[in-house]
């Protein structure tokens, strides 16, 4: 055999490893593929692949593990199982970029299925290896890293405290401000992650200079980066007064309040979770939302809206007027009491009846003045019939039942009727 002929049987055999991975990559983007390709143990065929001499068909091989590990838990299990996750960050620091996004991916489609499987990414030392991703040049390369930091760190407190013990914290503030909207995007999401779980977690992002810089953003054009932005910004404020200080003191009023009027259903429901959330804490807070104009805001966006959307801005009116009666006064003046009824009459879901109900509530607790409010917009006979309904929630009817109707009703002589 001549040396010519030696050569075309390596060449043939490097052809039907490619012709063969990236077969099996594009196979595993439909799901009626995956059953076969796993009892035929395509696992243990890719993992040898992963070790392949041609950087080409590593990245295939990688990007099909990734696709698999994507589709459920199990076949996310079967890569733990396998023992590839340690060759994947072993080469995730060592290779080009194009394998450090396919090995990131597949970190990221592991670790998204449960705490269990995000774990094992950990314990495998991964999270070092992506925090230097992070620094990496290629902007592609920093938001895989971010993508499967993400899935980390959203599941539990335990995660999120390995990720920020990584490093990672710093780097992803740093990548909020890359001119990459795709990078922004998921560096402001993993932030959101992170922050959600404790006051602790959300401090670290705080310490990190987020607050300020996502502050800045709020007004960018793209909506999706700006649902994010929002989402961190609520993540921090939800836990105490102290982180939501500090994300007023960032200055997102009144520019936050131009959210409330978006095109985009998220950006307009996360700007009111932001708002419920800053309001929620004190009477202090509140009050600074109703002197920025927040409560018309939100009630003209919960006016706009249907469903899920309107929640959190009835939730927001219901914690302001809890505060104080000066501050339920603030919303009844707004108008909020109509829209608050035109809310519990045509909604159809009982979990926005009742959040709807307890608003009302809180307003018309406070004196016969504030009840009569709630009285003439009509709400006491919806009221009563959503109690005395066999299709209401449980939860609705304990919403319903609102003790300061029949208190002021019989404090008026009875000028609050329910009939």
């Amino acid at each position: 055999m001549s040396q010519r002929q030696v050569l075309q049987v390596f060449e043939q055999y490097q052809k039907a490893r490619t012709q063969f991975v990236q077969m099996v990559a594009e196979l595993a983007t439909r799901p009626q593929n995956i059953e076969t390709l796993q009892n035929a143990g395509v696992m243990s065929l890719l993992r040898t692949l992963l070790l392949d001499v041609v950087p080409t068909i590593q990245q295939t091989a990688a990007l099909a593990l990734g696709r698999l590990a994507n589709y459920n838990d199990d076949l996310a299990e079967a890569v733990v199982k396998c023992d590839i996750l340690p060759q994947l960050v072993y080469s995730l620091a060592e290779q080009n970029r194009f394998y450090k996004k396919a090995a990131a991916f597949v970190l990221r489609a592991v670790g998204k299925h449960s705490p269990q499987l995000a774990q094992a990414i950990v314990d495998c030392g991964a999270l070092d290896t992506l925090v230097i991703c992070l620094e990496d040049f290629d902007p592609g390369v920093k938001e895989a890293a971010a993508w499967a930091l993400r899935y980390i760190a959203r599941h539990n407190a335990e995660l999120s405290q390995a990720v920020v013990d990584a490093g990672a914290v710093p780097l992803l503030v740093l990548c909020i401000q890359e001119p990459e909207i795709a990078l922004k995007r998921i560096a402001a999401s993993a932030l959101s992650d992170i922050a959600k779980h404790s006051p602790e977690l959300a401090q670290t992002v705080v310490d990190a200079g987020a607050v300020a810089h996502l502050a800045q953003m709020i007004l960018n054009p793209d909506a999706k980066l700006k649902h994010q932005i929002l989402s961190a910004l609520s993540q921090v404020s939800k836990h105490s007064v102290d982180l939501a200080e500090m994300v007023v003191e960032a200055e997102i009023f009144p520019v936050v309040l131009t959210c409330l009027k978006d095109k985009d259903e998220y950006v307009k429901k996360n700007a009111s979770t932001l708002i419920r959330e800053i309001a929620k804490h004190t009477p202090e807070l509140s009050q600074l939302v109703v002197n920025a104009g927040g409560v018309a805001a939100v009630i003209d966006c919960i006016g706009s809206c249907k469903g899920n959307t309107r929640l959190p801005g009835i939730m927001m009116l219901g914690y302001v007027a809890a505060h104080s009666e000066n501050l339920a006064m603030a919303v009844i003046i707004s108008k909020g009491v109509p829209q608050l009824s035109v809310c519990l009459s045509e909604e159809p879901e009982d979990h926005i009846k009742a959040a709807a109900a307890w608003a009302l509530g809180q307003i018309g607790r406070h004196t016969p003045e504030h009840a009569r409010a709630v009285a003439v917009t009509n709400a006491l006979p919806v009221l009563l019939s959503l109690y005395m309904s066999t299709e209401s929630s449980e939860d609705l009817q304990v919403k319903v039942l609102l003790p300061w109707i029949f208190r002021y009703t019989s404090a008026e002589g009875g000028q609050l009727s329910t009939t």
